[in-house]
């Protein structure tokens, strides 16, 4: 049964986010939750090179990535239907929820629980959406 075999893995989190700090303490909050880190990355090219490979259950992306702004690597997750959460601390949520609807968007520093929680609505309209 799909169903069966889909809940018996573990969702995929993407992670771009070029502040070390920042990615190592996003990187362990994905992890302490039993999900599967992919990154972090630190720029759009290597996120690109992993999605090439395979798409994640879902995007945590920074706005602002060493090798510019994140926005095609956006376009491209969502065109694949992944859900995003950007966190940034340089574009209001406001902005974000106007080019990105269907997206998530807190302000850096965004606490662990409130970041727990829209991970697991992240992850929960995935599940939805097929």
């Amino acid at each position: 049964m799909a169903t069966a075999a889909m809940s018996e893995t573990r969702p995929t989190v993407l992670v771009v986010e070029d502040e070390f700090i920042i990615a190592l303490d996003l990187s362990e909050t994905v992890k302490d939750l039993g999900y599967v880190l992919e990154g972090p990355f630190a720029d759009k090219q290597n996120a690109f090179t992993a999605i090439g490979k395979g798409m994640p259950d879902c995007a945590i992306l920074d706005v602002f990535t060493q090798d510019g702004e994140v926005f095609p690597l956006a376009d491209a997750l969502t065109e694949a239907g992944v859900p995003i959460i950007f966190h940034s601390g340089h574009v209001s949520a406001e902005e974000m929820r106007r080019r990105y609807p269907q997206a998530i968007a807190c302000s850096k520093p965004c606490p662990p629980d409130h970041l727990i929680d829209m991970l697991q609505q992240a992850l929960d309209s995935q599940k939805s959406r097929h």
